[in-house]
């Protein structure tokens, strides 16, 4: 499989077609646990972009009733940040692209307000009021707040090979490309969930960080992955064992693949 170089991976895609009808972003997920109870809970933070040659003085976005009239396509950095298990939500955080600093053509170094995300550390807040929630319904998200500052290690990683190569990155081939930098993460820290403190350990958090971007997303959508294995033959944990599958319907050059699956296996 072909390599991707850290520039390749790393810097913004959102060029040429893809600035105005394109998106990108980065998606990390972990478990955390509950600094009083040690009660396991799964977490993700996610940073997307979305169309910076259509920037605004203020975020626009897509699901606003003014679009059913203006018919203005969506702009903006959304911080997205979201939980599982009982009592599962997400908030939103919406920037203008005025309010947004990301570099091209270098490593990752992403921030806005007091929010930021790179190759090796994130950090920010969102804070939602029940009120503000009732009166945008388009934010599609819960009331709530959350913080955090996390350092990202990423220990295992999945090329794709020739799907993310530079030749066809450059033609825009696929609808969306996907690239696992860190299928296997360990992530340390700590987080504050509407109140309540969790702490992110190396060794329990069972992390996963990728980016995707494109000009449209496929669907149906297929992902897992997981490196808390198990083996049967052994009885036994592999220490360093991780898997990850991802495809659907992919678009190249606008011909749809039927039931495409990209997978890998670290043993």
């Amino acid at each position: 499989m072909a390599n991707i170089s850290d520039k390749q991976r790393d810097h913004f895609m959102l060029r040429g077609k893809l600035a105005k009808r394109g998106y990108d972003w980065w998606w990390h997920s972990f478990t955390a646990e509950d600094a009083e109870t040690g009660a396991e809970k799964p977490f993700f933070i996610e940073c997307f972009t979305c169309n910076p040659g259509l920037a605004e003085d203020k975020p626009v976005l897509g699901q606003h009733p003014d679009r059913k009239i203006d018919g203005k396509k969506p702009s903006y950095l959304m911080v997205k940040v979201g939980w599982w298990g009982e009592e599962a939500g997400q908030l939103h955080r919406f920037f203008p692209w005025k309010e947004v600093s990301l570099p091209y053509d270098k490593d990752l170094d992403l921030k806005a307000g007091d929010c930021g995300c790179s190759e090796t550390r994130m950090y920010g807040s969102i804070s939602l009021s029940p009120q503000e929630v009732k009166e945008h319904p388009e934010y599609m998200c819960n009331a709530g707040e959350m913080s955090w500052d996390i350092e990202i290690d990423k220990q295992v990683a999945f090329h794709v090979g020739y799907g993310a190569s530079k030749f066809f990155q450059r033609l825009n081939a696929f609808e969306m490309f996907w690239h696992a930098e860190g299928m296997k993460t360990k992530y340390k820290g700590s987080l504050t969930l509407n109140g309540r403190k969790y702490l992110v350990k190396p060794e329990t958090c069972y992390g996963y960080a990728d980016k995707n971007w494109g000009g449209d997303f496929t669907s149906p959508w297929v992902w897992l992955s997981s490196n808390n294995l198990y083996s049967r033959k052994t009885s036994k944990q592999p220490n360093n064992s991780v898997f990850d599958i991802g495809g659907g319907r992919p678009k190249i050059l606008f011909l749809a693949l039927n039931r495409k699956l990209l997978s890998d296996f670290w043993y």
